[in-house]
Parts: C-alpha cells; sequence; structure tokens
C-alpha cells in the first residue's frame, strides 16, 4: 500500500545479494550430501546414520527458522541478524572439516543448522517489506531458488567432488567455508537495514503459531512444506549414493547427473514464480508435484546414457519452482505483514523439522531393511501427497485475484 519503498535498484541489488548468500548457505548444507561417496568409507556410516546427519541439520534449521524469524519481527535488527548467522555457518563447515567420528560430524551439522535456519525467514521478511508487491513472487522465488540452485545444488556436487578427488574431502569441506566470509563482508557494507514493521498497537494484535494454523491457507501450506522438504531432503541424501553405488556410475557423472538438479530449479525459480504471478499459486502447486514422480521412475527403470537421465530428472525437478510459493509467497500474501517474519518461520520450520528431520532416517532405514532402491518409493508417495493437498488451497496471486475481482 503506502509503503515508502527504495529505488527499483536498491530492491533488485538486494534480491541479487540475498540470493547469493543463501546460495552459499546451500553449498554449505549440501557440501556433505555430495561428498558422502568419500566420507562415508572414512567414518563408516550406515545408511540410517547417512540419514541421520542429513536430519540433525533440519533439525536445528527448523528451530532456528522459528526463533530467529519471531526474534527478527521482535527486535526489527535483521540485517545484524542476517551477518551473524552467515559468520556462523560458515565456521561450521570449516569444523565439518574436522570430523573424525559420526558423532563429531553430527556436532557439527546441528551448529551449521543452527546458524542457517534463520537466514531465509529474514531474507524473506526483507524482500515482503522492501519490493514492490506486484514483482513478490518472482522476488522471492529468485530470494530462495536462485542463488541456492546455482551455488547449492549445480556447483556444489561438481566443484567439490573435483575438489574433494584432487585434494581430499577435508580440503572441501574448508573451501566450502570461505564464501560466507565474503558474503557477510559483502552485507555488511551494501546492505540497509529495512523499515520495521508497524507494531502492534495491543496484545490482540500479535500472532500465535495456534492462530496462524487456523487459516486454511497457512495448514496446507505447512503440510504441503513438510511433505515437499522430506522429498528434498531425501533425494539429496540418497540419490548420489544410489547413482554411484547401485546405477555404477562413476564420481564425475554422478556430480554432472546432481549438478542438473541444480541448473535445472535456478531456471524453474524465475519460470515458475513469474508464471504463478501471472495464472496463480494453487495450479504450479498442484501440477508440479504430479510431474514430479518422472524423477524417481527414471531413476528407478532407465538403464540407458546418462544424458538421458540428466533430463529426466531436469523436467522432474521442475517441482523444485514451487518451494518459494508455498514456504513465503502464500504465506505472506495470506496475513497481515506485521506477521510475515512469524509465518514464514513457521511455514519453514515445521517442514524442515517434520520433512526434513524424520524423513531421511526413516528412508535411510527403510533403504537398509528393503534395499537401496525403496527410498525412490517413498519420494514417489510423498509427491502425490504434495498434488493431492495442494487442491484445497485458495488462489492469492494479486493479478488472478485482480481478473476475478477479488482484489
Amino acid at each position: 500500500g503506502g509503503v515508502a519503498r527504495r529505488s527499483a535498484g536498491y530492491q533488485a541489488w538486494l534480491v541479487g545479494l540475498l540470493s547469493i548468500n543463501f546460495g552459499i548457505v546451500f553449498f554449505d548444507r549440501q557440501a556433505l550430501n555430495v561428498l558422502m561417496p568419500f566420507v562415508q568409507p572414512e567414518l563408516q556410516l550406515s545408511n540410517t546414520q547417512i540419514g541421520l546427519l542429513a536430519s540433525a541439520l533440519s533439525f536445528t534449521w527448523a528451530l532456528a527458522a522459528f526463533g530467529i524469524g519471531k526474534l527478527s519481527d521482535s527486535i526489527g535488527n535483521r540485517k545484524l541478524l542476517l551477518i551473524l548467522s552467515t559468520l556462523g555457518f560458515s565456521l561450521c563447515s570449516f569444523v565439518s572439516g574436522v570430523a573424525t567420528s559420526f558423532l563429531f560430524m553430527l556436532s557439527a551439522r546441528l551448529l551449521m543448522g543452527a546458524a542457517e535456519g534463520g537466514i531465509m525467514p529474514i531474507s524473506h521478511a526483507m524482500v515482503a517489506s522492501e519490493v514492490s508487491p506486484e514483482r513478490r513472487g518472482l522476488a522471492q522465488g529468485v530470494a530462495q531458488n536462485l542463488g541456492s540452485n546455482i551455488l547449492g545444488s549445480f556447483l556444489a556436487p561438481v566443484v567439490l567432488i573435483a575438489f574433494a578427488t584432487a585434494f581430499g574431502w577435508r580440503e572441501a569441506f574448508y573451501l566450502a567455508g570461505i564464501p560466507g566470509i565474503i558474503s557477510a563482508i559483502l552485507m555488511w557494507f551494501l546492505i540497509k537495514e529495512p523499515a520495521p514493521p508497524p507494531r502492534p498497537e495491543n496484545a490482540a494484535d500479535n500472532m500465535s503459531i495456534p492462530d496462524a494454523l487456523r487459516i486454511r491457507n497457512i495448514w496446507i501450506v505447512v503440510v504441503v512444506g513438510v511433505l515437499m522438504v522430506a522429498h528434498f531432503v531425501i533425494t539429496w541424501a540418497f540419490m548420489p549414493i544410489f547413482l554411484a553405488q547401485e546405477k555404477g556410475l562413476d564420481e564425475s557423472t554422478m556430480s554432472w547427473i546432481m549438478g542438473t538438479l541444480g541448473v535445472a530449479a535456478a531456471l524453474y525459480a524465475f519460470l515458475i514464480s513469474g508464471l504463478s504471478d501471472r495464472i496463480g499459486r494453487k495450479p504450479m502447486m498442484v501440477a508440479l508435484p504430479f510431474l514430479s514422480l518422472i524423477g524417481p521412475l527414471g531413476a528407478l527403470s532407465w538403464n540407458g546414457s546418462a544424458l538421458v537421465l540428466s533430463a529426466i530428472f531436469f523436467v522432474g525437478w521442475a517441482v523444485n519452482g514451487i518451494f518459494p510459493i508455498f514456504m513465503a509467497t502464500i504465506p505472506s500474501e495470506t496475513v497481515d505483514a506485521r506477521h510475515h517474519a512469524t509465518v514464514l518461520g513457521l511455514a519453514m520450520g515445521s517442514c524442515e523439522i517434520l520433512g526434513g528431520v524424520f524423513g531421511p532416517p526413516l528412508a535411510g532405514a527403510l533403504n537398509d531393511s528393503f534395499g537401496p532402491s525403496t527410498f525412490l518409493w517413498m519420494l514417489m508417495i510423498l509427491a502425490l501427497a504434495s498434488g493431492f493437498f495442494s487442491l484445497f488451497l485458495r488462489e492469492t496471486a494479486p493479478a488472478v485475484l485482480a481478473r476475478r475481482g477479488q482484489a
């Protein structure tokens, strides 16, 4: 409405920096997954332990998303919290490189999750307060998906596996820790503290988590978020090892196939978020989980060229484009601006804690019991359930509501 916003140039600059910073978060988060074929033999990890390492980071990430999102709404200093969190997770990457046992690595991942979890709710709250509403879907898509996929899902497998092959996996973790320190320095000098949202006049203006969950769109995005984050984290925890050990691909080919997911998701960050601004959030939320079934089906049944498998993954991974829609865009269009970081923390925190924490150890235990391809069936069930629940969403895209005369 009548909010004075900074120039379009600053808005673009802010979204770009936040996107790169979240990319570095994901580079560090993905490092252990892509280096697992090197780490597993040395630390002698079972599938269940691999799942636990993925879920440990999700657990503290979720707690931080709840806590730091709420804290940044309360104290109003989003910039300082963002910079401290960024320095914290960079240090944890160095610590992962010196791990000598499962428990040591587990501790490093718990600390890293605590540092990383607050970054996305704060970033999205900054975007929501600084960027014009008609570009919000695209801006939130770029902030969450562009950097994270180019750096975390494309460059991380390709660069870290090449580096680990040449110098060792520990050195690859040290390398992963450097960009966050550079990013923190850039944000200190280049980002301005956003104007605080209007203070609630009385306690009734505060929104509690049970209040938020009584809103239909909010509980649906939480349920879909739980299912889709489990889908994402399980894919990244087990697909590299499945491709290397079951499909017999060499580490380099595997790294490029996993990198395809990153390139795909970076493109879809623009396409899906931008399309949802025009044709609506709900059609995207319903269609893409069903399309994603072709990924696990391809991994199960395709035994031909690695290039075709990459293409199958590329199409199926369009589902990644809906993550900013259910984590940020729908929640921030459903409630008042004062409650943004609270509902964003809820949307991101609950899907990490339920999907990211319980998904991987369950998939790992199922793999240990029923064979290494079991996680692929779990991915398909999660996708089907997500598409089904999305059918019950109410549309929130301003352009679509305006066309329907509901704006």
